[in-house]
């Protein structure tokens, strides 16, 4: 697995620009809670426990998250507890409401995850790499806690690799992940030129 940096630089990489940062602020969770209420609805009770699909891809992704950095996969099981939660109850929903609700979350969160990428102007990350998927609600965590002044030193290596954040996404483009990764060392490619330092 890669290390954090190098997992955030490479999503980072599509999300320069604040407008799509804040559109995934909310979409992320819309999307996370839709899918915990779509897996939490199969489930068989055992010793006092409901077992579900959901519960496992939650203690899935948060082992992932633990792997990754500590601080964090404290912070992201928190949240994906309170998703689970919040999809369990959805799930206790009858079936007409409980599809209703999955599929509000989960459409209006794509929607507004699109119309953030189409600010930007790029691709979503997991259309080049499907861990993007998992990685996304780490990164609006990790957005929010540069934003409170957390973890400055992962902010100026994130900067570093692939630009800061602003409204105007041709200040730093990059080709693709890989070049993302490297801090962009490699010659630019035409078809995609950089903007101005």
């Amino acid at each position: 697995m890669k290390p954090l940096a190098d997992q955030l630089s490479q999503y980072a990489s599509y999300h320069r620009d604040r407008r799509n940062i804040a559109t995934h602020l909310v979409g992320v969770p819309m999307i996370v809670c839709g899918i915990e209420a779509l897996l939490a609805r199969p489930a068989l009770a055992a010793h006092g426990w409901t077992l579900s699909l959901a519960l496992g891809s939650t203690l899935a992704a948060a082992g992932f998250y633990f792997a990754l950095d500590r601080r964090y996969g404290v912070v992201m099981a928190a949240l994906l507890g309170a998703s689970l939660w919040v999809g369990t109850r959805i799930a206790a929903l009858s079936t007409g409401a409980w599809l209703l609700a999955f599929a509000g979350l989960f459409v209006i969160g794509w929607v507004i995850q699109f119309a953030g990428h189409a600010v930007e102007g790029r691709k979503p990350a997991f259309v080049d790499d499907l861990v993007g998927l998992l990685i996304a609600p780490l990164f609006i965590v990790v957005e929010v806690g540069f934003a409170l002044g957390l973890r400055d030193e992962l902010r100026q290596e994130l900067e570093r690799r692939v630009g800061p954040t602003g409204g105007n996404p041709a200040k730093k483009h990059y080709v693709n992940s890989e070049q993302a990764i490297r801090g962009a060392a490699g010659p630019a490619d035409p078809r995609h030129p950089q903007g101005p330092p």
